[in-house]
């Protein structure tokens, strides 16, 4: 039986709050980061805010004493602050898996002081996975200065320094807030509110940037917690930074980040095809692409590009000329879909990033002449006649989503909507965890049956 996962990041109603907020992605440029975390209530209190920095775990829940307080809390996702109410609690932090919810992390005993600000962070992989607790004074910040306190969350990272000066200043005579590996953190320190560059390099090794975030605006006031987590997106840089002013979190993405763009050939009467950008004929993207592939990936700077599809032989004959906005830090699969006489551009935004508690698998209907489809996800030789389809009525161009799976063999079977039989396409899918497929139901070759799977692994 196929799982979904569940999709949307959520607080609970149980305290008091200001809510979760998804990861917004922000290409590095002149990003302001304004103030917040002031609070003109004098009143004893605490404050805690839960971050998800594990970067092979699946979406985590977060409970208080047995009660969930915040759910589905994704990679990269972090909470503002929570008020609950003084006191001794146990934290307990839940992973959502295909088969049931699992208890990863147990910090029983947690004192929550007044005029106390909590900061809890999932942090290692899946297999180490801990919790990183930061306890500070709930204290204004200074006039006219920003405050900012570092984590090392990046567990394959090595240890590194991190350097905060005005934009191109050079790092040969820079002073660097300090070394510090994973798990530990720096700070916080205050600086004057103005424009600055942040970046990382190796250990005492200024030479040695692994990444830069490019020129930005620290707010008077600002109170920030900047976490340094694992890339799994794009790019060749290790680490991006989540940025948590208290009140929302949001990533710095390397200033280099590219955006990652391949090409899929599903129009099953089509000849051979060049990819071309920007009219560059001379160099296609992607050359000779055949029915039925993907290509690899390509990165590219982020940008929007005139993208025409045309045939390989003579490069005469465009079957597609459509404008692509490609955004850094996100994947994307361009399919050519449907009949040469109907060919148009299907584009997808892929999600790359490993889970170690499943396998993870999209299906595509990419076959113009099937019509709706059903499609059975289930044991093998299970007979579809005694079950409900795990998808119903799939038009054609739709896609499933990644859905999460119990490390299996599956069988994968598609019928007419409302059909059982015939099963237009049979497939078997032997699924490990951290595993991540693309199937797209296809017609044969010049269109019609008999009708084909083509399975993409995406992790190799």
């Amino acid at each position: 039986m196929l799982h979904h996962l569940r999709l949307n990041s959520r607080p609970t109603d149980s305290f008091s709050r200001r809510g979760l907020i998804a990861t917004a992605v922000m290409v590095a440029g002149s990003l302001l980061l304004g103030a917040c975390g002031s609070d003109s209530n004098d009143s004893p209190r605490t404050q805690l805010r839960v971050i998800h920095a594990s970067p092979d775990a699946p979406k985590v829940n977060v409970l208080l004493n047995g009660e969930a307080v915040l759910t589905e809390v994704n990679y990269k996702e972090g909470s503002g602050f929570l008020d609950p109410e003084r006191g001794t609690y146990d934290v307990t932090v839940e992973a959502i898996t295909p088969g049931d919810d699992v208890n990863v992390i147990s910090v029983p005993g947690v004192t929550l002081a007044a005029d106390t600000a909590y900061s809890v962070l999932a942090i290692g992989k899946v297999a180490n996975i801990q919790p990183l607790v930061l306890a500070n004074p709930r204290t204004p910040v200074t006039a006219g200065k920003a405050r900012a306190q570092v984590v090392h969350a990046a567990p394959d990272a090595p240890a590194v320094s991190v350097y905060v000066t005005a934009p191109g200043a050079d790092l040969a005579t820079a002073t660097a807030l300090g070394a510090f590996s994973f798990g530990e953190d720096l700070g916080p320190v205050e600086v004057p509110a103005g424009s600055y560059q942040i970046r990382v390099t190796l250990a005492n090794n200024p030479a040695a940037v692994v990444y830069d975030a490019g020129t930005v605006a620290l707010a008077a006031g600002a109170d920030l917690l900047l976490v340094a987590v694992a890339n799994t997106t794009t790019g060749s840089a290790p680490i991006s930074l989540l940025v948590n002013d208290g009140d929302t979190q949001s990533e710095l993405l390397d200033v280099e980040t590219p955006a990652d763009v391949r090409a899929g050939h599903l129009s099953p009467d089509a000849p051979a095809v060049d990819v071309i950008a920007n009219d560059d004929l001379a160099n296609p993207v992607f050359n000779a692409v055949t029915y039925p592939s993907l290509t690899s990936y390509a990165s590219v700077p982020p940008a929007t590009y005139n993208v025409k599809v045309v045939d390989d032989a003579s490069q005469s004959l465009t079957v597609i000329d459509a404008n692509l906005a490609v955004v850094a830090g996100q994947s994307y699969s361009v399919l050519a879909v449907g009949l040469l006489a109907d060919i148009e551009p299907l584009v997808l935004t892929d999600d790359r990033r490993s889970i170690a508690t499943e396998a993870r698998v999209r299906i595509v209907h990419g076959s113009p002449s099937a019509g709706n489809v059903d499609i059975y996800v289930a044991a093998p030789d299970t007979d579809i006649s005694t079950i409900s389809p795990t998808f119903a009525n799939v038009p054609f161009k739709a896609n499933t989503g990644y859905v999460g799976l119990t490390a299996a063999t599956y069988e994968v079977s598609v019928t007419p909507a409302g059909a059982k039989s015939p099963v237009a396409i049979s497939a078997t899918l032997p699924l490990e965890n951290g595993d991540i497929f693309t199937a797209i139901a296809r017609d044969a070759t010049g269109g019609g049956a008999p009708l084909g799977l083509l399975v993409q692994d995406e992790t190799t």
